[in-house]
């Protein structure tokens, strides 16, 4: 017999695709938000943001050193988990706050777990959550993009939960991030940029960035301030790190479900959360705090929407 059946392992479809491409046109995409943070808030940010990165970079080096493992900084992980971490900071916190939070996202985030793919919870948030309980007043002093001299203001959301009016803010300046908050999610447009450019490459899909939005759009209608159908949903949806979270952290590989049914249920799941705690919550915002809590859920998501074995009933 001169033709014989040659069966491969799996997988047997390939793509020209790699870890370390997908990495990096995620940090592709996440450069607009970071140009405008700088373009907005001034030096403060762009300081942030290379101390974030940098302090990243060393911490997944010296790890993977000690440890004896291949130094893998190339691949572009470290570089987005400094990115994300810096983009969840105001603009105007210590030198150390990017370089203590980098290193818990990298190595208790991230490393602690076994490396790339093995860590169940978004590293950058993770950072985010540990500086947030640390040092609560430098998480939440922010300043106004107005001018650059460094005076404090509140975030829109801050004002909402206060009952403080809004007083010139519109819609037009929340989407252009005329507005204090962190370096990167005050700039929907920039976001949007960004995020155009995962969907275009096929790397992030619908599925969670959406309902996530939407979730939160319809339930912060519903339960208003004046009553039931009475809320700003357009408002909720253009203030805060929503945007920032539903299509860069929330849409994670690693720590989100791997079906498009799952994916759903991950999505209603960070959009309730989220609204539930900026309405009823003790802090103003609840986007960090809905991904992570839907990562721990992510494996029974998992595990109850997965597909049916090729061949069987």
């Amino acid at each position: 017999m001169k033709e014989k059946l040659i069966v491969s392992f799996s997988p047997h479809l390939h793509k020209k695709e790699s870890t370390s491409r997908i990495m990096w046109i995620v940090a592709l995409g996440l450069i607009p938000a970071g140009g405008a943070g700088v373009f907005i808030f001034g030096y403060s940010a762009l300081r942030v943001i290379l101390l974030g990165v940098i302090s990243a970079l060393l911490t997944e080096a010296a790890i993977q050193l000690l440890a004896k493992k291949k130094v893998t900084l190339l691949d572009g992980s470290a570089l987005i988990t400094g990115l994300l971490l810096a983009y969840n900071l105001p603009p105007e916190v210590p030198f150390w706050i990017p370089i203590v939070g980098s290193f818990f996202s990298i190595a208790i985030g991230k490393q602690a777990f076994g490396g790339l793919g093995q860590n169940i919870f978004n590293p950058a948030l993770t950072g985010r959550v540990f500086l947030m309980a640390s040092w609560p007043k430098y998480m939440t002093t922010f300043t106004s993009p107005l001018n650059y001299d460094a005076v404090t203001s509140a975030t829109p959301l801050a004002f909402l939960k206060e009952g403080r009016a809004l007083g010139h803010i519109s819609y037009l300046d929340l989407f252009l991030g005329k507005r204090a908050g962190c370096i990167g999610e005050v700039c929907i447009l920039a976001l949007l940029l960004g995020a155009a450019i995962l969907f275009i490459k096929g790397y992030i899909s619908w599925h969670i960035p959406l309902t996530y939005i939407a979730t939160v759009g319809l339930f912060t209608y519903i339960f208003g301030a004046n009553g039931l159908f009475s809320g700003d949903w357009l408002f909720h949806i253009l203030s805060g790190g929503l945007c920032l979270g539903a299509f860069f952290m929330a849409t994670d590989y690693v720590t989100s479900p791997l079906t498009r049914k799952g994916q759903v249920i991950f999505g209603v799941g960070c959009g309730l959360l989220t609204a539930v705690i900026r309405l009823w919550g003790g802090y103003p915002e609840g986007v960090s705090y809905a991904i992570l809590m839907m990562n721990a859920a992510t494996p029974l998501i998992d595990r109850f929407t997965k597909s049916r074995v090729y061949g069987r009933a």
